[in-house]
């Protein structure tokens, strides 16, 4: 059995992919597969979750989801059969749907709960079975880190954007905590027969702050998605000036792949507008904001594509989360 060989240009493979791709859901779970990991592997507690084990898998996933992008409704409704609001749960949904339709891992059980006295202690959220019968536990994150500013590059530095979460603490809880959980002696008696092979499966967006690039810090991959955050108060100065752009509010659950190219008597239903209105939305006080550029796009006259992607945080969010970096845990 021959071992997938990498991309030799990862970005520009999935923006081939996604090019060939119309479905927003479907674009989205294509990401979740092919998009370059937010870690290196972490030896030996934390390898990384191939999402194919051969090179004939991938090739099948590809023509699978051009298949499903013609004709996405059991997609569709497998992610509206759950109300979700969550980044995690809709990428989790995703991943669920592929194991159980898609052509490569077979998917045994998810969101397995370990019950420890009457208290559940942690789920395992996907255990899964390879063609040649090796069997996997994968634990799933998306996210999506802000870097709080200055030269330092540590994983303390990547903070959630409301700065509730941090990149050193969730690694420090997948490896100690969440991965270890198929190899505990409660969770053999769940019937789930082993031993099971515990891997990180971490996909997400890191964003800099406008004209900085620190150093990436170790267990970052250097390939992984990058954006931008300013300030309110820089907004003007840095974005604000582009009269050729249009500009789009992202919500939530549309923070995983970037945004499907859209024409131009559909840009106002997409909600694109210009700079100077998207200057007026960002006047009203709220938290940090998922904005996306749009430009023309060279090759399809008419049609706008997303071409970066960032935060607009509150003028005292910059001091917040230096302070929540170097924050004891």
């Amino acid at each position: 059995m021959s071992a997938l060989e990498p991309a030799a240009d990862p970005a520009a493979a999935l923006a081939a992919l996604q090019g060939a791709l119309s479905d927003p859901i479907v674009r989205d779970l294509a990401w979740l597969l092919f998009s370059v990991p937010l870690l290196r592997a972490q030896p030996p507690a934390g390898p990384l979750a191939p999402a194919f084990e051969t090179a004939q898998e991938e090739a099948a996933t590809l023509v699978w989801l051009r298949e499903l992008d013609r004709d996405p409704a059991a997609l569709h409704q497998a992610i509206a059969a759950t109300r979700i609001t969550r980044l995690g749960r809709y990428a989790e949904c995703l991943l669920g749907f592929f194991l159980q339709h898609g052509p490569a891992c077979r998917l045994v059980a998810a969101n397995v709960a370990l019950r420890l006295a009457g208290r559940t202690i942690g789920e395992c959220d996907f255990l899964v079975e390879t063609a040649s019968g090796r069997r996997l536990h994968w634990e799933l994150a998306v996210k999506c880190y802000l870097h709080a500013g200055g030269d330092r590059a540590e994983l303390a530095d990547y903070v959630g954007p409301n700065l509730q979460d941090r990149f050193d603490l969730k690694l420090a809880h997948l490896l100690g905590h969440q991965l270890p959980l198929s190899a505990r002696e409660e969770f053999a008696a769940l019937g789930h027969r082993g031993p099971w092979q515990p891997q990180m499966f971490v996909k997400g967006w890191l964003f800099y702050r406008w004209g900085e690039t620190p150093p990436v810090p170790l267990p970052v991959d250097p390939l992984h998605h990058r954006g931008f955050w300013v300030t309110r108060g820089d907004w003007a100065a840095s974005h604000a000036r582009r009269d050729d752009a249009r500009w789009a509010v992202l919500p939530r659950l549309a923070w995983l792949a970037l945004r499907p190219s859209v024409a131009d008597q559909d840009a106002a239903a997409a909600g694109l507008m210009t700079a100077e209105a998207l200057s007026e939305r960002l006047a009203q006080p709220t938290g940090p904001v998922m904005i996306a550029a749009f430009e023309r796009d060279p090759l399809a006259p008419g049609r706008w594509c997303e071409t970066e992607r960032g935060f607009v945080v509150p003028d005292e969010w910059p001091e917040q989360a230096r302070a929540y970096a170097l924050s004891i845990a």
